[in-house]
């Protein structure tokens, strides 16, 4: 399901985060289930006779609409915080909603490719976030996922702080929407792997998970990756643990796949007529979910090369500036493999959106 950001009121194209329409000022509601704006008034739409209404958390740039019976007045993104900053610390509040509008593009992504999205609130396990400041807290944060809850230090929303990171690292890339992705696949591997046998696919591609998360921990800050580690990885993060393999590959897929989609909903592609990259056409598809991986990566080989010349036309860096070599290749294909066999129908997934919340036990 394709988003449309449009405005209702005179059709203009409007951001994913929009509040109000830069053309005419109409105010706008997100509405998940459709991907569309409404428009709203009072803070009221009704929508195939439900009323909907703006988020509780409207004042902190949610745009997101919430169906009539929902709990605490919070859209679906929002309720999957579980920890966020105090009402009195404005400062760290800022900071939230820069992560806050990266974790509705991911969740609408995930939406889009079928991925099942059961809320903490609602199963023991489920996913949810604790978005803390380690700026607030005046200690670091332990960022990471754990039983279905990723935490994300909100510090890393300033530029500064997260380019210094990335150096640090020594990684190419490296966005909160791309920490979001790395985080929530490794939530997914235990959601999605759901036997034996895909276990044991999974271990023969990325090696075995259960070995030692500390001491492979300390082995890379220690000695860093390996030598070599290109002709076989996609990050230098990715060497250190069977894990970290297997969410920096998923995240990658996400990245892959939610641009092509953005590629094919505003109509970019390569016309080998006045292309001097290729002799055929490159048209990017909103969804690969029927496609073999060959096609994905094979027009995701073209259209990222067009990018990056954009990207350098500006005199930026790559906008992907990662090699996608054979045993890389592999572990995508294992990605496109488990992802395009999970998908929910779109009944399920209004189901699991609409859920409320357990009673306490």
């Amino acid at each position: 399901m394709s988003s449309q950001p449009r405005c209702p009121h005179c059709r203009a194209f409007v951001y994913l985060d929009a509040l109000i329409c830069p053309n005419c000022t109409a105010e706008l509601g997100y509405h998940i289930l459709t991907r569309q704006f409404h428009g709203i008034r009072n803070g009221r739409v009704v929508i195939d006779g439900q009323n909907w209404y703006t988020c509780s958390n409207r004042e902190w740039d949610c745009n997101w609409l919430v169906w009539e019976d929902a709990p605490a007045g919070r859209c679906f993104s929002c309720r999957l915080t579980r920890t966020r900053p105090a009402s009195n610390d404005t400062v760290a509040l800022e900071k939230l909603v820069k992560v806050e509008e990266a974790k509705r593009r991911l969740l609408l992504q995930l939406g889009d490719l079928g991925l099942p999205i059961v809320g903490w609130d609602v199963r023991k396990g489920g996913l949810g976030f604790d978005l803390i400041s380690s700026l607030s807290e005046g200690k670091p944060v332990m960022i990471g996922h754990a039983s279905g809850i990723i935490t994300i230090d909100l510090a890393e929303s300033l530029d500064d702080r997260r380019e210094a990171l990335r150096v640090k690292l020594g990684e190419p890339y490296r966005t909160i929407l791309g920490h979001l992705r790395h985080e929530v696949g490794h939530y997914y591997q235990n959601v999605l792997l759901t036997d034996d046998e895909m276990w044991a696919r999974c271990r023969e591609i990325f090696g075995d998970e259960r070995t030692s998360y500390k001491d492979a921990l300390a082995r890379h800050y220690k000695f860093g990756a390996p030598e070599g580690w290109h002709q076989s990885f996609i990050s230098e993060y990715a060497t250190m643990h069977p894990w970290e393999d297997f969410a920096e590959t998923f995240a990658h897929y996400l990245h892959i796949t939610g641009t092509l989609q953005t590629a094919a909903a505003i109509g970019i592609h390569l016309d080998a007529a006045v292309t001097s990259m290729r002799d055929t056409d490159v048209i990017p598809r909103e969804s690969y979910e029927n496609e073999p991986i060959q096609r994905l990566l094979t027009d995701w080989g073209w259209m990222s090369q067009a990018f990056n010349r954009i990207n350098r036309a500006m005199g930026f860096g790559d906008l992907y500036p990662f090699d996608l070599v054979e045993p890389v290749r592999r572990k995508l294909a294992f990605m496109h493999d488990i992802v395009t066999k999970a998908p929910l129908t779109i009944d399920e997934q209004y189901a699991l959106a609409l859920a409320v919340q357990e009673e306490p036990t």
